[in-house]
């Protein structure tokens, strides 16, 4: 009674143990899609902003889920914007399929969130930062330069789990009927196979697996028996493919290329705003375009009127009424023509933010006026010092230059800029110090030489010591008759195993070295360039901020002398001293003399914003509000210091 007693405890034992390996492999099978995604959101999120630490000295907050409710979303169901689908909204508004795997990804409360914030002017009108929030918040190319920066971090987390102690489990069940003999012969078995493997860093390769099997037969004398075996294996490469270097090269690749993405997308930030901010000026200076058409339409009218009464009067022949007329008409359609790019210009503009082109929204107008002021006051230096130049000037009695005077070109002064306008050598050298795509250009000549080095690998020979070990024993229908196997590792099988593979052949080998050794040179004069291309940049922006700045002190004056003129021109007709001409040319020189004083305001602005960018010192945070640097604050010690 013994034996029948045992078979049945050890059956017993055998069933509570395969259950309780199967309530452990169990959670892992039973997570949501929904878990596995935040789970790879909360890896990501702390990936980042150990590579924001890394790579930046700061961390910002960063996320890639869309927001439910955007300006896009609200703009199309207030102003009840056409759309073919309701994805053309916010990807929270897609329809999910009926197999979707993430219930939750679709939040249901968008429509009472939405419904409390419908409350828009008509129409919208933004500021420059409200344009820069509005883009970083909508902008589809914002969102997929996160989403590089994203991948990334999963990327490196892959490459991490590489070396992570890993688990497996295995279940299986099998009814077995053998008919072939004189009985019928069947049986049940269950088995269930756990194992644990890593890879270390230094190339060795461990593997431990332990298998339950449960064996019962189901005819003949219902006779049971429990497998139980345990073996594990150890690989150890001793040569090639061995050390800490070597192995963990694609993990060094990885980590480093997570800086990069967060390098770029904070180059690309930056890069945006001045876009951005270009962009927006761009549109109030085609809109200014469009005012100053007007008023010289309206002149023009008027000019045209006058002339017609000074004709009936006779004092105008009717070839000048006509030249009025013509002028007229020209002028209407310069105000339709600058009308018309200024919406077009506004339509792109939307469409940059990510904005439905048809959106009633326009932008906000003292924004220009802000800019006059602001660059009114950087320049005064400048103006000032051109005054003080033309009083230094002999001149006659009536004021005038005489004409055997000799002509004396005055360049521009360069330190009577804007505080912008650094000296050019001290502009290279913090550009050369903070541009991060140069950053990145250095590191990939280091990534290059790491390759060679890894490529250098493969020709040694491979030297790999095998090692394993087993003990136990497995159980099936055909052994269920069997007593229980027991784990007795004196009674085990152990093997090891050292083989060589001598290097006879290394032609692949030898092709990629050489390849690799080109990648490096390339790597360098990719460096080369791109440090060529920063001090191009640098040296580009200070020419333009000088030009802009000399061309607004230019234009200032152009303007007050067109006013003057048209001044003139229009009390001279009137005193039957001047052709209608005259008026209409005063009035044509003095609207190209407005919009070219804007545009130069705006090119200087925007000169500014580049100089700031190409040197690497604009900062951009999360909401793609930017935070100008203080010249007045560099110093040798700290040169990244900024103003707030």
């Amino acid at each position: 009674m013994v034996q029948p007693f045992t078979r049945a405890h050890s059956w017993r034992s055998a069933m509570l143990a395969v259950s309780i390996a199967g309530l452990s492999l169990a959670p892992a099978g039973c997570r949501s899609a929904a878990d596995y995604r935040a789970q790879a959101d909360d890896v990501a999120d702390q990936i980042i902003e150990a590579k924001q630490t890394e790579g930046l000295g700061r961390t910002q907050p960063f996320t890639i889920d869309s927001p439910a409710d955007t300006l896009r979303r609200r703009l199309m169901l207030r102003q009840d914007l056409p759309h073919r689908s309701p994805a053309g909204r916010n990807v929270h508004d897609v329809e999910p399929i009926d197999r979707w795997p993430d219930p939750d990804y679709f939040r249901t409360e968008i429509e009472a969130e939405v419904d409390a914030s419908l409350s828009l002017p008509e129409p919208v009108v933004l500021t420059l930062n409200e344009a820069l929030q509005v883009a970083a918040a909508n902008s589809r190319t914002y969102q997929t330069q996160k989403e590089n920066v994203y991948r990334s971090a999963l990327a490196l987390d892959l490459e991490r789990h590489a070396f992570r102690l890993t688990f497996a489990g295995l279940l299986e069940g099998l009814v077995e009927s053998d008919l072939r003999g004189d009985q019928t012969v069947t049986g049940v078995e269950g088995t269930a196979i756990g194992s644990a493997s890593q890879t270390m860093q230094t190339g060795a390769a461990i593997t431990s697996r332990i298998a339950v099997d449960l064996v019962r037969l189901l005819t003949q004398d219902r006779s049971s028996s429990m497998g139980l075996q345990f073996d594990a294996s150890v690989s150890i490469p001793l040569l090639r493919g061995a050390g800490r270097f070597i192995v963990t090269e694609p993990l060094t690749q990885a980590e480093r290329e997570a800086v990069y993405a967060i390098w770029n997308f904070e180059r690309f930030k930056r890069t945006f705003a001045v876009s951005i901010a270009s962009q927006y000026l761009g549109v109030l200076q085609q809109w200014d375009q469009v005012d100053n058409a007007e008023e010289n339409y309206r002149g023009l009218v008027i000019a045209g009127r006058r002339a017609r009464r000074l004709a009936e009067a006779g004092f105008l022949p009717e070839l000048q009424v006509d030249q009025a007329a013509q002028d007229e008409l020209r002028a209407r359609s310069r105000w339709i023509s600058a009308r018309e790019s200024f919406n077009s210009q506004l339509d792109n503009f939307k469409s940059t933010l990510g904005l439905p082109p048809d959106a009633h929204l326009t932008l906000e107008r003292n924004e220009l006026e802000q800019l006059v002021q602001l660059i009114e006051r950087r320049l005064a230096p400048a103006r000032e010092a051109l005054a003080v130049a033309a009083t230094d000037e002999e001149t006659d009695d009536d004021g005038s230059m005489p004409l055997d005077a000799p002509i004396d070109l005055v360049e521009p002064d360069p330190t009577a800029g804007g505080p912008y306008e650094i000296e050019e050598t001290r502009a290279i050298a913090l550009a050369l110090n903070h541009r991060l795509d140069l950053w990145i250009a250095e590191g990939e000549i280091v990534d290059a030489q790491r390759q060679v080095a890894v490529a250098a690998d493969g020709f040694l020979p491979e030297l790999t010591l095998f090692g394993s070990g087993q003990f136990g024993a497995r159980r099936g229908i055909n052994s269920a008759n069997q007593p229980d196997a027991r784990l007795r590792p004196e009674r085990g099988v152990y093997t090891a195993l050292l083989e060589l593979d001598l290097p006879l052949d290394r032609t692949a080998e030898r092709n990629i070295y050489r390849n690799v050794l080109i990648e490096f040179e390339r790597r360098v004069r990719d460096y080369q360039a791109q440090e060529d291309e920063v001090k191009l940049d640098v040296r580009s922006a200070l020419r333009t901020l000088l030009e802009s700045r000399e061309g607004v002190s230019i234009q200032a004056q152009a303007v007050a002398l067109a006013e003057r003129r048209v001044d003139s021109a229009d009390l001279f007709l009137q005193a039957g001293r001047a052709e209608i001409r005259d008026l209409l040319e005063a009035q044509e020189a003095l609207v190209v003399a407005r919009n070219a004083l804007t545009a130069a305001m705006v090119n200087y602005r925007v000169a500014e914003l580049e100089i700031q960018r190409d040197i690497g010192l604009l900062e951009v945070d999360s909401n793609g509000l930017w935070r100008e640097f203080d010249p007045q604050s560099l110093n040798e010690d700290d040169p990244n210091q900024a103003e707030g």
